[in-house]
């Protein structure tokens, strides 16, 4: 077994590089507060709940804290957002570097004042004591002093029975500017002058131009610019539409190689288990164990296959590159690594002491859920801005580039295995997986290396990494979720990540802990099925964790449709699963009911999960139930196509996802634990959601299906 290779750049919270109150807070606005913060906002609503936690912290109002906008000149860098991390490290850090300002405010007025700390009061920042007149805000205190001292891990926080905003249900921040059609996002952004872009992408990562008609298009498009460099093409147009039309004519002029260099599609457990990998026992409980006489040996084989983010507004970046300096507006979830790794570029080309200097912006996208396209569009559009001497570009990807070109979710193939006696014991449980790496993010290969798509297309171009995996300190990768928590004698988990990828894989939400909770949730009720046992009862009777059972009881008693049959349709089945995200993460267990038809429908889930604190009810709801629904997009219909030479899908006829009129109903409930810390909750339901699906089709049709997606192709290749 060779030693495993896994990425760079993660940290264990988010002070270890922002030690610094003033990297936090700011009070130079009189009656505001400045929140700094590096996690960044793309759907979750996550700048609801910092406030939140600062306001909390402060004694402040929800109106008087400020965001500053993100950037890597005067924001905190947190590396990623990503990994349901944001309240566990940034929720953290905000807590603690207020709470530390708090006390010198409050050691600065009981000096001024002469009162006793426990006679004062704080309100919207004012500061009172019932012992003297005297009335100071944080304001007049000059706190703005401390800027460059210590937040104290130490420092007294505000007790749970005190809090008056944490835990309380606040509106999103920023959905009203949404909701009634403000510019909001990356790509309703105007930079005065701009010039449009599009760009040409090969649908193989490994497809190169050969040849193109400059001539013949310069003849029809005289006043659009071409860049190439290359198999890296674009166009540069004062209007986009004509970029559009330009775009779309340079594609009949180009000739590619594209070789075949794709695996079966039809056949990617082939793929799978024969291409060079590396493998690693990734945990084993080696215990003494001998199955009882009599153990049956259980073997079952999961696959998923290559899914696409999908995200509905293609990926959009703006640059501008003037006077020596390179400012680029993007929407990714990591604005100092996607820095870090367009340096490397800049260094190669103007070395180290002529590389103009680099500002990224970070303005919201239009929805996000892993590593999409957003990193690439911004490199993509730094090479524009060279090109287009000082004037600021807009680059905005096709949909059939998102598709073919963007990041996708590996396919993924669990092998399960275990002995089980007639007393419902299980013995030497086994759980195998083959999959690519899940991350390719800047910032995360080896120095020098570059992910960038168009990295690769450069006439000089760079290498590209194969994916690798975070560390289980930050949850893994293909091995999240893999390891057991049901109370077993022995287990042992084998990863083999691939050293080859010709399909470009990085992180999607949940990264691996998807396919290993649907392979391990829908093993466990093989299992009990086979013994005729109840599968709920025995989840329980292999489980001696009190979160855990209460989420499973939980969400089975707050589905009245669970127990009652007496309306059941033919085709009605349900499904049950557990998981705690990442091991380390929320409790969570759902409930599903669906109708079997022509097609497979979910019309209810019941989800419960304990995240520890709740900060915000609402947003932690909203990310479990839209988890849910995604996953049932992804579990019932997505699925990435391709021949050898190219992948075929390009637009949402060949990538169906769930409509609105299929959505089911989604009921949430949370298990609050106020004296716990919280714990992320945004990836919690897609593994559970899965399983659960899988196993209400088998109570339907008595079919169990062990390729995704289930599909009526899918269900009749397994009955």
């Amino acid at each position: 077994m060779n030693t495993v290779t896994l990425a760079r750049g993660f940290v264990k919270n988010s002070l270890e590089k922002n030690p610094t109150i003033g990297q936090w807070l700011a009070f130079s606005e009189p009656g505001k507060v400045t929140l700094r913060v590096g996690k960044v906002n793309f759907g979750q609503g996550i700048s609801t709940a910092l406030t939140q936690i600062a306001a909390e912290e402060l004694d402040v109002a929800l109106t008087q804290i400020v965001h500053a906008p993100i950037n890597t000149q005067d924001s905190p860098d947190e590396g990623v957002t990503s990994g349901s991390f944001s309240i566990e490290h940034c929720g953290e850090a905000v807590r603690m570097a207020c709470a530390t300002i708090k006390a010198t405010a409050l050691a600065r007025f009981c000096a001024a004042s002469g009162a006793a700390a426990s006679t004062i009061s704080i309100q919207n920042g004012v500061m009172r004591s019932n012992a003297t007149a005297q009335v100071m805000t944080y304001w007049d205190l000059h706190l703005d002093d401390q800027a460059g001292e210590k937040v104290l891990y130490d420092a007294p926080q505000k007790p749970q029975r005190d809090h008056r905003v944490v835990g309380t249900p606040v509106p999103r921040l920023d959905l009203e500017r949404k909701l009634f059609g403000g510019p909001s996002f990356i790509q309703d952004m105007v930079i005065p002058g701009m010039q449009h872009c599009r760009i040409l992408r090969a649908p193989n990562r490994a497809g190169r131009i050969v040849s193109v008609d400059d001539a013949a298009f310069r003849q029809r498009f005289p006043d659009v610019e071409l860049l190439r460099d290359g198999s890296f093409m674009g166009v540069l147009a004062a209007r986009e539409e004509i970029a559009v039309a330009a775009i779309a004519y340079l594609e009949t002029l180009v000739t590619w190689h594209l070789p075949a260099s794709l695996p079966d599609c039809a056949d990617l457990k082939t793929f799978l288990t024969s291409a060079p990998s590396e493998q690693r026992i990734v945990d084993e409980l080696a215990a003494k164990d001998v199955s009882p006489p009599g153990s049956t040996r259980f073997e079952s084989w999961y696959q998923r296959p290559y899914i696409a983010h999908a995200s509905i507004g293609p990926s959009c970046a703006l640059a501008q590159w003037k006077d020596n300096k390179l400012e680029i507006w993007s929407h990714s979830q990591g604005i100092y690594n996607l820095k870090s790794d367009i340096e490397v570029y800049l260094r190669r080309e103007f070395g180290d002491t002529g590389m103009p200097a680099l500002v990224v912006h970070h303005v919201e996208g239009a929805g996000c859920y892993g590593h999409n396209p957003a990193d690439d569009v911004a490199f993509d559009a730094a090479l524009l801005a060279r090109h287009a001497q000082g004037r600021p570009v807009r680059l905005l990807w096709s949909r059939a580039a998102e598709l073919s070109s963007g990041p996708s979710g590996s396919a993924h193939l669990v092998k399960m295995e275990a002995d089980l006696a007639d007393d419902g014991s299980i013995h030497n449980w086994t759980h195998t997986i083959w999959s690519n790496g899940y991350t390719s993010r800047p910032g995360r290969a080896a120095p020098g290396n570059l992910a960038f798509v168009a990295a690769a297309e450069l006439a000089n171009p760079f290498v590209t990494p194969v994916s690798l995996d975070p560390p289980m300190s930050a949850g893994g990768g293909g091995d999240r979720n893999a390891i057991p928590l049901y109370d077993l004698p022995n287990y042992k988990v084998i990863y083999n990540r691939l050293l080859e990828m010709p399909i470009r894989t990085s992180a999607l939400r949940a990264l691996g802990g998807y396919t290993n909770v649907w392979a391990i949730e829908c093993f466990m009720d093989e299992l009990a099925l086979s013994l005729k046992q109840d599968p709920v009862d025995f989840r329980l009777r292999h489980l001696s964790d009190p979160r855990a059972i209460a989420v499973i009881r939980k969400a089975i008693d707050q589905a009245p449709w669970w127990h009652d049959r007496s309306q059941d349709e033919e085709g009605v089945g349900r499904g049950f699963a557990y998981a705690r995200y990442k091991n380390t993460g929320a409790w969570c267990a759902v409930a599903v009911r669906i109708l079997a038809g022509t097609s497979v429908r979910v019309t209810d889930i019941s989800v419960a999960a304990d995240v520890g604190l709740v900060i915000n009810p609402d947003g932690v709801k909203s990310q479990l139930e839209g988890g849910a629904v995604q996953s049932c997009s992804w579990t019932l219909k997505e699925e990435l196509k391709f021949s050898n030479e190219a992948i075929t899908t390009r637009n949402w006829e060949d990538y169906p996802i769930l409509m609105f009129s299929e959505a089911p109903v989604v009921t949430v409930s949370l298990i609050n634990q106020p004296n716990e810390p919280s714990v992320g909750a945004g990836e919690a339901t897609q593994g559970p959601t899965a399983a659960a699906i899988g196993n209400a089709v088998h109570d339907a049709l008595g079919v169990r299906v062990k390729q995704l997606p289930i599909t009526m192709e899918h269900i009749l290749a397994s009955s």
